[in-house]
């Protein structure tokens, strides 16, 4: 084996191995992280600017991707401002009784976590950072779901 493909196969054993015996995250943290994601989507149901701004960092990136003729790689973006005015106006208050939501927790790193969000009408991918002890939504990345014709 050549010295490069062997100090690469060995690194990569190496990050497995380490990956393998990272401690999982403890259930309080696993519960701050999601009672994250349901502050974001349910407070966005509730017209509930305070609930949403609770979980976004400022610096929030939330984007999507979008067929624009002005850019190869489109990107939809807001900011926390923006998400925060929306939810005062708003844009997805939704009865109660059709709040069908879940969280999955997909991967928590010591201070970072990915999260997938699902409503209805959105599947989210959620970045979160813990900031002194507070978990809190960094970047989205997101997608409208096709509504089934019938």
């Amino acid at each position: 084996m050549p010295p490069a493909a062997l100090r690469s196969f060995v690194l990569g054993m190496l990050w497995v191995a380490g990956n393998a015996f990272a401690a999982p995250p403890d259930a309080a943290t696993l519960q701050a992280i999601e009672a994250t994601a349901y502050d974001y989507m349910d407070g966005q149901l509730e017209g509930d600017p305070a609930r949403v701004a609770r979980a976004l960092h400022p610096d929030l990136a939330k984007r999507n991707i979008v067929a624009n003729p002005d850019e190869t790689l489109g990107l939809g973006r807001m900011t926390s401002d923006e998400l925060i005015r929306f939810t005062r106006e708003g844009a997805l208050k939704t009865p109660r009784d059709q709040w069908q939501r879940t969280v999955t927790v997909l991967q928590v790193d010591e201070d970072i976590a990915t999260v997938r969000l699902e409503s209805p009408w959105f599947i989210d991918h959620l970045q979160m950072g813990r900031f002194d002890g507070r978990w809190v939504i960094v970047n989205a990345l997101w997608h409208r779901k096709v509504s089934p014709r019938g």
